[in-house]
């Protein structure tokens, strides 16, 4: 929603202060110049990215259209599992988890978070992980650098969409000057034509210029940027994970590992040691109570 507000104030502001000024919108309406631009964003894209990179680069625009689900929500819920997981085995030995790890959901830990339980990515690490820990063949030091491999791939993955929208952005500029100077090129060629004719030619040419720019860091750009900021979201999932489950194989409680977790949070997603605390307790009792 904030992107199309966005867009809104951008579009506004723009052709607003154009027309305030005693500009003419009629003047900025050449599709020709709009082809030229938006032909050669396009193929750039196409030639700078294989298909898979061109896939995720799509798939990630209906994601920057809705609401972040990287919330203070969705991290309890991760805090949650992992507690009931890590409590689980401390007082019934790891092997306990063979059934909650091989089939989720069937578990009655990961079936009682349902929104979690459909994010298929972040479900995989957690029971990968845990699978790794109760075949006890590996130590934390070995665990944490696979994690940490696992996390830098799982990074370059997500900034594929983010460096593609981002070149596009870049180059948007210089294809507003290829229209800019073909429109130059159509008006010297015409340069026997009256003065008020040959301006309006040059006119028309300054708007692939006017074009590039603003597409560039009024639309496309922005794109870029949500994107990473989202990355950087979905990254501190799996963060999170990391810590709690170290912490565990280092030997901390549940309850002191969670909090670990906790402090890996952004400060505006984060729950107060009170918030965990309770949350932690409420999950305490309604495990009891099943």
């Amino acid at each position: 929603m904030l992107i199309i507000i966005g867009y809104v104030v951008v579009t506004f502001c723009v052709l607003g202060g154009f027309v305030i000024a005693g500009g003419k919108l009629s003047a900025l309406n050449q599709p020709v110049e709009v082809l030229i631009i938006g032909g050669a964003a396009i193929g750039g894209m196409i030639v700078g990215n294989n298909g898979k990179a061109l896939k995720a680069s799509m798939a990630a625009i209906p994601m920057v259209l809705k609401p972040s689900k990287f919330n203070k929500a969705l991290y309890l819920d991760i805090i949650s599992v992992l507690f009931l997981i890590l409590s689980k085995a401390r007082s019934q030995g790891m092997l306990s988890l063979e059934a909650d790890i091989d089939a989720p959901k069937d578990s009655e830990i990961f079936s009682a978070y349902p929104k979690l339980l459909e994010d298929h990515e972040i479900i995989e690490f957690i029971t990968d992980y845990l699978r790794l820990m109760v075949s006890g063949n590996m130590s934390a030091f070995e665990i944490e650098a696979l994690m940490d491999e696992e996390l830098e791939t799982h990074h370059h993955e997500l900034e594929v969409p983010a460096n593609a929208f981002q070149n596009v952005g870049d180059g948007l500029p210089a294809f507003g000057i290829v229209a800019a100077v073909l429109g130059v090129i159509k008006a010297l060629s015409n340069a026997d034509l009256p003065p008020a004719e040959l301006g309006l030619l040059i006119a028309h040419a300054m708007v692939g210029t006017f074009l590039g720019i603003l597409l560039a860091y009024g639309y496309i750009s922005p794109i870029a940027a949500i994107i990473r900021q989202r990355n950087a979201e979905h990254s501190k999932v799996y963060q999170c994970i990391k810590v709690i489950l170290l912490s565990s194989l280092n030997g901390y409680a549940p309850q002191i590992a969670v909090e670990f977790g906790r402090k890996t949070l952004f400060s505006h997603d984060r729950p107060t040691f009170t918030q965990l605390e309770d949350h932690i307790r409420e999950v305490k009792a309604s495990n009891k109570a099943q």
